[in-house]
């Protein structure tokens, strides 16, 4: 995983409202990486449209849609997804689901089970009547994905260091909740778990994903830019 290059670590959550606004923002950013997430937001106005549309610009996509249904539609969904030409695609981390979706997958793409949402802190375990540590939890659900043939997780750059530790290379971690120059929220962001690029990548991470810090940015490529010296600086 340590031969991943420097413009595929950082790919640009598109969670923009309009397949336009998406495919400009692409165009802004693809001198800097040619790793792109779509979610929801986006495949729900136009499917498969603009995914097909950079992947023929020959970059890469992470397909977000969080699959999270019985084991049979999480299984026809992941076949549907299969000669796609995505890289990778996230599901929830739980048995059932893992298994199905492990069970369809083919090819080159990657399946990521999402282990805890990075806006979800301790306070909201302990409100879900939730004992030990958000580690504790994203390290077991991590342990228990690889164990079922899961090939990552998304997973704050916080625990990921854990994880590299003690499940090895084989497994694909894939961080959220980046934020440039600060590891610690100022209250107003709906991310609670949050790191720079190269302490992410420094934990352990291969990719990181960022979406309002460039998208929201005058100038996208340079914020790119500068979270890749970020991770440059923190490999070295």
């Amino acid at each position: 995983m340590t031969n991943i290059p420097l413009n595929e670590r950082v790919i640009v959550a598109l969670d923009l409202d309009s397949p336009e606004a998406v495919k400009e923002m692409v165009k802004k950013c693809e001198p800097e990486t040619n790793f792109f997430k779509i979610g929801l937001q986006v495949f729900m106005n136009s499917h498969f449209d603009t995914v097909d549309w950079i992947l023929d610009r020959g970059h890469k996509v992470m397909l977000d849609l969080k699959f999270f249904d019985i084991p049979e539609t999480v299984k026809l969904a992941i076949e549907q997804v299969n000669q796609r030409g995505v890289s990778l695609v996230t599901i929830h981390g739980n048995d059932p689901i893992i298994r199905a979706a492990v069970s369809a997958a083919r090819g080159d793409m990657k399946l990521l089970a999402v282990t805890v949402l990075t806006s979800f802190g301790e306070e909201d375990m302990r409100a879900m009547g939730m004992t030990g540590s958000i580690e504790d939890l994203v390290y077991f659900r991590a342990k228990r994905a690889l164990e079922l043939g899961c090939d990552g997780v998304v997973s704050s750059g916080l625990e990921a260091a854990r994880m590299r530790r003690d499940l090895g290379e084989k497994l694909l971690i894939v961080t959220p909740g980046i934020r440039p120059g600060a590891n610690i929220s100022d209250g107003s962001d709906d991310q609670t778990r949050i790191v720079t690029a190269g302490t992410a990548i420094k934990n352990g991470a291969n990719h990181v994903v960022v979406g309002r810090p460039i998208t929201k940015s005058a100038d996208p490529a340079a914020v790119i830019a500068m979270m890749k010296a970020d991770i440059e600086a923190s490999c070295m």
